[in-house]
């Protein structure tokens, strides 16, 4: 059964700025995929939903719980890359569960190419 461990959370201020600041981004709608190659021998990830767009947190948590699950379920192909992955959402709207998994698929599947 895949989980998604401590381990596998990107935290850290100073390593955060050097993903967005050295990475390389692509879209995949709703999300915004920044990713930066590292040393780990394991992936691990940022999953970010902007206040700009959802000023309730209920909202942010929701979209947050979704990306983080449809990542959980499908990170099996990049689970021994050195990935420092972050997840960016930037609909406006909230979208179903449905959306965000098969966005997350893609992204994963495109991760997996590089």
């Amino acid at each position: 059964m895949p989980r998604f461990p401590k381990k596998e959370k990107l935290c850290g201020q100073i390593t955060v700025k050097n993903l967005f600041a050295e990475g390389s981004k692509f879209v995949v709608w709703p999300l915004r995929v920044t990713y930066l190659r590292s040393e780990t021998d394991f992936p691990q990830v940022l999953v970010w939903a902007p206040k700009n767009l959802f000023k309730h947190a209920v909202d942010r948590n929701l979209l947050r719980r979704r990306m983080r699950e449809a990542y959980r379920l499908n990170k099996q192909p990049i689970e021994n890359s050195g990935l420092k992955v972050a997840f960016n959402y930037m609909d406006k709207s909230l979208q179903p569960y449905v959306v965000i998994d098969k966005a997350m698929k893609k992204a994963v599947k495109k991760l997996s190419e590089l």
